[in-house]
C-alpha cells in the first residue's frame, strides 16, 4: 500500500487541520532530536498553533541557542567590519614601512658618504 500525494493547501476542517498539527509537530520535533543527536547540532524549534499556543524543543538550553542566533544575526555585519578595521592597519603599517625604509636608506647612506671621508682621509694620511 503506497501513501498518496496529498495537495499542500489549508484544511478546511478544523478537527482533521488540529489533528494534522498535532501529528506533523511530533514528527518535526522527532526529526530536531534525531539531526541532534546525529550531528551532535545545536538545534532549537518554536512552533505557535493556529490557536496561539506554543511548542518549543531545544537540544541544549532555549536561551543559550537563542542568545547564540541573536549573537551571530547581530554580528553578521562584523566580519565586513573587521576587514576594513585590518585593511586600514594594514595600510598603516605599509605607509611606516615606507617611512622607516626612506630613514634607513638616508642612515645609509650617509654612513657610507662617512665611509668614503674616511677612506680619503686614511689615503691622504699614507701619502
Amino acid at each position: 500500500m503506497t501513501r498518496r500525494k496529498i495537495q499542500i493547501k489549508k484544511i478546511d476542517n478544523t478537527t482533521a487541520r488540529q489533528v494534522t498539527f498535532s501529528k506533523r509537530r511530533r514528527g518535526l520535533f522527532k526529526k530536531a532530536m534525531e539531526l541532534s543527536t546525529l550531528c551532535d547540532a545545536e538545534i532549537a524549534l518554536i512552533v505557535f498553533s493556529a490557536t496561539g499556543k506554543l511548542f518549543h524543543y531545544a537540544s541544549s538550553s532555549m536561551q543559550q541557542v537563542i542568545g547564540r542566533h541573536n549573537m551571530h544575526s547581530k554580528n553578521f555585519d562584523q566580519p565586513f567590519l573587521e576587514l576594513q578595521l585590518e585593511n586600514s592597519a594594514c595600510t598603516s603599517l605599509s605607509n611606516e614601512i615606507m617611512e622607516k625604509t626612506r630613514e634607513l636608506r638616508y642612515v645609509i647612506a650617509t654612513f657610507l658618504y662617512q665611509v668614503v671621508i674616511l677612506k680619503i682621509n686614511v689615503q691622504n694620511d699614507y701619502n
